[in-house]
């Protein structure tokens, strides 16, 4: 297919600009030319598109070139690439349809928004039934893309279930040739994966709140959650299997449905729902899985929630004498029944750290130790049970101390104080995550290891073992790195000292990283761990040395036996005085790992210091974003890592930092997809990354186009972000096209916010920009079509919107002595759209575009005449009897100011006038 000559002028152009120049001046002037308007950024945007479809050798440049220069998060470029997919594909060359191939994965790779909704057309034209070469070559590629950013594709459940659905239908034509066979294999194991594992421990949060919108927001539906809980309690018995795996456990679904709770009945019936099992409870008939998660949910909430576990053990105690008095004796056999059993199976060692915490109130605690005095001593020796049946191992499981936010660890109290705590903490998030268990030191044996080594390493790996002090341990450690470097060393045994180092070393990965007070000193002395000494030893060599390569292997051994040795050298090669300036060791230790991907190591292992060490996290961050911008700036990975755990004193730094230019957090290139990315996240996590975004000096412009993805009910915290930073700006026609362009809502005041304050700064600018949009979009169809995908469909400006704002505006200024709609421009454009519209708009906005009327009358009417006019009009009429001073703010200043600064006659009779003023309204 030979290019549209659209395509083909749009190429020549940036051909001409690009051809024959160095980089940076091609950069130069495709960026000049952009900046000239929107006709000539889409000039550009589409050329380097159809470069990307057409010379291959070209694309990376090409691609590189588009991130730079696009404004509108590429969706001109989306809109194409759905046009050519929906209408042109069969007609496209192998050449192209290999290169639009290629570039939907470098989008999906970016996370460009929209990119989704590509991937949808482009599983569109897979054909069923069809297994020519080229539609294999396209099921295949498009299944490749959806496999290598697994991560991303989780993101969209709309794109799951295509995908889902796409290839279960693909998956029965695939077969025959052994290479049908394995794609049919490929496709049979990608569903498989999607359908089961959805809903992993920690990535519930999306699901619950779509569950509790759709099923829980409804009075009818309090009674639904103690149903819910009974089902899991009575029905949902997962395997051994399931238990000992990172699937989403019981308690914290039962744990979250106890929060969601807005009534004390409700709440109630939840609690006796989740215990029901445990007041007959026998060991001979019932099964262990109907009372465990019960005592898993206490478990785990102790720390995080400790209201949560005082209320259900509270509640416990209550229901033994007030369940049915006269069985209450049964009752009381049925709940210790159930305390015994789960002791002897297991499910919790023992109950004295349950019942007799601290954290709990000592009235509950007294009451605990009243009724169930055999499980608040010290645990007896554990008695051996034969367990026939799946015993749960939730407790061992989930056991990364994954800091997922939680409210405070205030004293716990009894239920009949739980409105209280309600009414305290009805803004807050309840989330459930487990609790560290302490860690207690046992021998390091490293026997098997030792046989494996040659006598003299075996040596001194034994001297390293009995080392007493931490300068003896690194004059051994030195010897061992200088046995290691010798030209006779076997490489063989890397593993093995590897294996050796991590168990001695066990200590270094524990507890705080970084000194208590930072100062040179106790940096330097915190760098001087033995195991540190491969560090060292590591920054003192040529990189092209072979030396260099063993010693990257030893680490690379290291990092798999020990993943924590990441951020450790992370730490080092910021902290050491011998490491200053060798940050970019890293990507080459990076390299030699099994990842032997820079940006995928270094996720992991700032992942890695996240859980284990926030205030290291902070400390690293400066440099991490200085030395590896390309990993960091393009997404939003790191810096979620980053908000999802700071608190408002680590966020104050970091934003010092920016603001003094030691840390670059954001780029114009990717920081419209960050903060797009940034919605989804949790409120204060929202809040740090705004507050972080503004301390750039990087223009409003640059990212006013999330206004197009704001909703008022789902995005409130980026709506007040860029409503308070949008009133310091001075309104762009783009910015108030921008704002604009958002639905009117009745309850969504962001549009009328905006608008009312550029009215009292920027009148007249605000005005002429008005009168833009208006004639523009008034010579428009009233329609328009968009080829975006279900999934990236963006707010459209139409001639309706800009007039419902407006009216909404004019009603906002109702009696204050702002002269916004008398001024020229407004009228004329109001005018020039009243010509030529239809009459259910001039009904519609019948008082919007009396304004324009009066407009045409001044030139021959008198004040006076205008006047009565405008008295005789209804709305004028109705608000006659209105105060006449409801908000004036600025408006009386500024509109004084006018009338010494514009002298014009027609201008000051129409301020002079209260037609402008009533009908304003």
């Amino acid at each position: 297919m030979k290019p549209h000559p659209r395509l083909e002028r749009c190429m020549s152009i940036v051909t001409s600009m690009t051809a024959g120049v160095s980089e940076r001046e091609a950069n130069d002037a495709l960026n000049a030319y952009v900046c000239k308007g929107l006709p000539q950024h889409e000039e550009i945007c589409l050329g380097l598109f159809t470069l990307i479809l057409t010379e291959p050798a070209q694309a990376q440049k090409c691609y590189r070139d588009l991130a730079l220069v696009s404004r509108d998060g590429m969706n001109i470029v989306l809109n194409k690439i759905n046009q050519i997919l929906m209408e042109k594909y069969l007609k496209l060359q192998d050449t192209c349809r290999t290169q639009l191939v290629w570039l939907v994965r470098e989008l999906v790779k970016s996370g460009v928004l929209g990119a989704d909704g590509v991937c949808m057309t482009f599983m569109k034209q897979i054909a069923g039934g069809d297994v020519t070469a080229k539609n294999i070559w396209l099921a295949e590629s498009v299944l490749d893309i959806l496999t290598e950013q697994r991560e991303w594709v989780l993101k969209s459940s709309i794109l799951i279930a295509m995908a889902v659905y796409t290839y279960l239908r693909l998956i029965v034509d695939h077969h025959g040739t052994a290479q049908l066979q394995a794609l049919r294999q490929k496709e049979v194991d990608f569903c498989i994966s999607l359908l089961r594992e959805r809903v992993r421990f920690g990535q519930q949060k999306r699901y619950q709140d779509w569950f509790q919108r759709q099923y829980l927001s409804t009075p009818d539906s309090q009674s639904l959650r103690c149903d819910l809980i009974r089902y899991i309690c009575g029905v949902v018995h997962p395997s051994n299997e399931v238990l000992s795996s990172d699937i989403l456990p019981r308690w914290a679904i039962i744990g979250w449905l106890l929060t969601t709770c807005t009534s004390n009945v409700a709440a109630s019936n939840a609690k006796l729902a989740l215990f029901y099992d445990w007041l007959f409870f026998s060991p001979d008939k019932d099964s262990i899985m109907n009372i465990e998660p019960a005592i898993l949910v206490m478990h785990h909430s102790m720390k995080p929630h400790p209201a949560i576990t005082a209320t259900l053990l509270d509640f416990m105690c209550r229901i033994i004498p007030n369940f049915y008095p006269p069985l209450e004796g049964h009752v009381r056999q049925g709940v210790f029944s159930s305390l015994n059993h789960i002791v002897e199976k297991r499910v919790l060692a023992h109950l004295a750290p349950l019942f007799d915490n601290p954290k709990l109130d000592k009235e509950l605690r007294a009451m605990l130790r009243e009724k169930f005095p055999e499980f608040c001593s010290s645990p007896s020796p554990p008695v051996e049970v034969k367990i026939e049946e799946p015993v749960s191992m939730e407790m061992d499981n989930h056991m990364s101390d994954k800091d997922e936010s939680c409210y405070d660890n205030a004293e716990a109290a009894f239920s009949d104080d739980e409105e209280d705590l309600n009414s305290k903490g009805k803004k807050r998030e309840f989330r459930f995550h487990p609790i560290k268990e302490t860690v207690v030191e046992e021998p390091v044996d490293i026997t098997p290891y030792l046989d494996q080594l040659d006598e003299s390493l075996r040596d001194k790996v034994l001297q390293l073992q009995k080392g007493s002090d931490t300068e003896a341990q690194c004059e051994v450690m030195q010897e061992i790195v200088d046995q290691v470097l010798e030209e006779d060393f076997d490489s063989e045994q890397l593993s093995v000292l590897a294996s050796c180092l991590q168990e001695l070393f066990k200590a270094h990965f524990r507890g705080e990283v970084l000194p208590e007070e930072i100062t040179e000193e106790s940096l330097e002395e915190s760098v001087g761990k033995p195991l540190y000494l491969i560090f060292r030893n590591l920054c003192q060599m040529q990189e092209d040395n072979s030396s260099f390569s063993l010693l990257l292997d030893l680490l690379s051994e290291l990092y798999q036996k020990q993943p924590k040795i990441g951020y450790h050298l992370l730490y080092y090669l910021r902290a050491s005085k011998a490491a200053a300036g060798k940050m970019n060791l890293y990507e080459s230790f990076a390299q030699a790992t099994q990842l032997g991907d820079l940006h995928t190591c270094l996720m992991m292992d700032m992942k890695a210091c996240q859980e284990d060490d926030v205030r290291l996290l902070c400390h690293l961050t400066p440099s991490i974003y200085t030395e590896f911008p390309d990993e960091t700036l393009r997404s939003g990975e790191l810096l979620n890592m980053i908000v999802a755990v700071i608190d408002s004193a680590q966020l104050q730094e970091l934003v010092c930092h920016v603001m003094m230019g030691n840390l670059v957090m954001f780029r114009k290139d990717s920081v419209l997809n960050i903060l797009i990315q940034s919605l989804d996240w949790e409120t204060f996590e929202q809040y740090c990354a705004w507050q972080l975004f503004l301390a750039h000096n990087i223009p409003l412009e640059t990212i006013i186009p999330i206004l197009q993805h704001l909703k008022y009910k789902e995005h409130p915290e980026a709506l007040s972000c860029l409503l308070l930073q949008l009133r310091r700006e001075k309104p762009s026609e783009e910015m108030v096209k921008m704002v604009l362009s958002r639905p009117c809502h009745p309850d969504d005041q962001f549009t009328t916010s905006i608008l009312r304050h550029w009215c009292m700064k920027h009148d007249e600018l605000l005005a002429e920009h008005i009168k833009s949009l208006l004639i523009k979009n008034n010579s428009l169809p009233r329609k328009r079509q968009s080829l975006r995908s279900s999934s990236s469909k963006l707010a459209q400006l139409t001639l309706e919107q800009i007039l419902e704002h407006l009216d909404n505006l004019r009603l906002n200024l109702t009696n204050t002595k702002q002269n916004f709609f008398s001024q020229t421009p407004i009228l004329q454009a109001l005018q020039h759209v009243q010509a030529s519209c239809d009459e259910a708009h001039k009904m519609k906005f019948s008082d919007l575009f009396s304004l324009a009327e009066e407009y045409e009358d001044s030139s021959t009417k008198p004040p006076k005449s205008r006047r009565k006019a405008a008295l005789s009009s209804p709305r004028s009429r109705k608000n006659a009897t209105q105060p006449p001073n409801a908000e004036e703010e600025s408006g009386s200043s500024s509109a004084s100011e006018e009338e010494d600064t514009k002298p014009k006659p027609t201008k000051r009779k129409r301020k002079g006038s209260s037609a402008v003023g009533s009908d304003s309204d």
